[in-house]
């Protein structure tokens, strides 16, 4: 008895775990260089911010252009993103892209 009641309390959480897991490894692919790239359209605020040049801040004003536009339909769109000039579109293009 004490054993399904252990079940029934950590099983749920186990899921969530692995399926958190999975599901955050799906904003990240792999370019050319070997580095990592970053879908525009599903990565999280703490995988932006790893970007050169971009940060928290930048970080949670791509996540709202996205809530408030709807998915990304070009790596250059970001380029509307309030401090993404072109020098710091030239140091992350090759990390992003749009899925």
């Amino acid at each position: 008895m004490k054993r399904n009641i252990a079940v029934r309390i950590y099983m749920p959480a186990v899921i969530l775990i692995v399926a958190s897991l999975l599901l955050g490894s799906v904003a990240l692919a792999e370019n050319d260089s070997g580095q990592g790239t970053i879908d525009l359209n599903a990565a999280t605020v703490k995988e932006l911010a790893a970007l050169p040049g971009v940060g928290k801040k930048r970080a949670q004003a791509i996540v709202a252009y996205r809530a408030e536009n709807g998915k990304f339909e070009s790596v250059d769109e970001i380029r509307k993103i309030d401090g993404i000039g072109k020098k710091t579109f030239n140091k992350i293009r090759d990390r992003v892209v749009v899925e």
